[in-house]
């Protein structure tokens, strides 16, 4: 009896549960702590008390950092031990995290795609003044949307949605993606379609361009300012995968009026940039995305080796 004793205190579920399962609709209704198992969290815990600066820990440590006493923090990391979750260091009573944990990250993003893992970053940028948050790739000289979350900007006349396109000379993401391309690239891009003014600020020089994606990258972003339509301005960043290579931008925009063009950089520069690094991440451990080459940008791969 001691035994069971202990192990439904290990639980945290108190005298043993009555023979008759209750109906789902019942457990559901039930307060939320009856509907807790403690050990499975306490188990987290002890994988929590890992971090990139502690490695290494040993019982004490464990039991320490995952706030449990010393014997059920034995208990738990022995259990992970033979789920092949933690190891044994050698030549040490240390602890360490397998190569294991990483499938329960992995297999979370194993099958998303571009926009799956987009979506929410998207939604996390829309919000005055930024009133869209877009995901564009790069098809031949346009670029093609592929998930978009927008609050606004009916007033100014814009219907992008996914599957929209917009030319890659006068767009933000256009920018983003070109300016991490071979300049030889950049430049069959640019001259593979024509490029007439959208608006009068609308820059549509091949040199100009050129010089202009240069100064992109060295920034780390692109900025559109009312050049594919007027009162609209966009910022963008580029979706890079694990060799550098450009596969996506990601922008937001917002009505000219909202604020001054120095504003706008400044409140958007930080938040766009840093969620396009966090989804060239995420994309990365997923698997490795392959950019579409249009004839252009391959013959001009071919003549820039």
């Amino acid at each position: 009896m001691s035994e069971n004793k202990s192990s439904h205190s290990e639980l945290g579920e108190g005298a043993p549960a009555p023979a008759a399962a209750k109906p789902r609709e019942a457990l559901l209704n039930e307060p939320a702590e009856k509907n807790l198992v403690r050990s499975l969290a306490k188990g987290f815990a002890v994988l929590r008390a890992f971090r990139a600066d502690a490695p290494e820990l040993t019982l004490s440590e464990i039991a320490r950092a995952a706030g449990l006493d010393n014997a059920t923090a034995f208990r738990l990391t022995n259990t992970l031990l033979m789920l092949g979750l933690v190891a044994r260091v050698p030549n040490s009573r240390r602890f360490s995290l397998t190569l294991a944990c990483l499938d329960l990250g992995f297999n979370a993003i194993a099958r998303s795609d571009l926009r799956t893992l987009a979506r929410p970053l998207l939604r996390g940028l829309v919000g005055a003044p930024v009133e869209a948050a877009s995901i564009g790739v790069l098809d031949g000289a346009s670029v093609v949307y592929v998930e978009r979350v927008q609050a606004g900007l009916v007033r100014l006349g814009v219907d992008v949605r996914i599957g929209s396109r917009v030319p890659a000379y006068s767009s933000a993401i256009g920018h983003a993606i070109l300016a991490f391309m071979p300049e030889a690239v950049q430049r069959a891009v640019l001259a593979s379609a024509p490029r007439p003014p959208l608006t009068d600020r609308t820059v549509t020089d091949l040199d100009a361009l050129v010089a202009r994606l240069a100064t992109v990258r060295a920034a780390g972003f692109a900025v559109s300012d009312q050049e594919t339509v007027t009162g609209l301005r966009v910022l963008a960043a580029p979706v890079r995968d694990a060799d550098g290579v450009p596969i996506a931008g990601l922008s937001v925009a917002a009505p000219a009026f909202a604020a001054s063009l120095e504003d706008f950089v400044a409140a958007a520069e930080e938040p766009v940039c840093s969620a396009a690094a966090a989804l060239s991440r995420a994309l990365q451990a997923a698997g490795s995305v392959a950019l579409p080459e249009t004839l252009p940008m391959a013959q001009a791969r071919r003549d820039a080796q």
